[in-house]
């Protein structure tokens, strides 16, 4: 495969962005809740208190954000795997990249109402 394949195009460029910078926000959520985990054994009052304020509505909406992240970071990462490992895959990898978008966009609309609902019935009531 010549060099530049996988990611030639504009939207080949935003591809890799996107999967970069969506493995650093999923990093730095687990990081964050390894640490949030931790502060159980060392305060547990404290962890209560962290606790609620992760049922806020504003944190579903990064719970939303993160849902996002992984989804594409996911379906990103099989797409790459398959012009990899896939002998006709970089012939196709832009119907691929629009593909994961496309499956993308139904996954992201399916988790609106299990993800958000909470934070609408908080704002709205039930």
């Amino acid at each position: 495969m010549p060099a530049g394949t996988l990611y030639r195009g504009r939207e080949g460029m935003w591809s890799w962005v996107a999967h970069r910078v969506t493995g650093v926000l999923i990093f730095f959520f687990l990081f964050v809740h390894v640490l949030d985990t931790a502060l159980v054994r060392v305060s547990p009052e404290d962890y209560d208190k962290v606790v609620d304020t992760y049922k806020q509505w504003p944190v579903s909406l990064l719970e939303y954000g993160l849902v996002a992240a992984i989804l594409f970071h996911a379906l990103n990462g099989l797409r790459i795997i398959a012009v990899d490992f896939w002998s006709k895959g970089p012939k196709y990898q832009k119907q691929m990249l629009w593909s994961v978008l496309g499956i993308w966009i139904v996954l992201m609309i399916g988790a609106i109402y299990p993800v958000l609902g909470h934070a609408a019935r908080q704002l709205f009531g039930s």
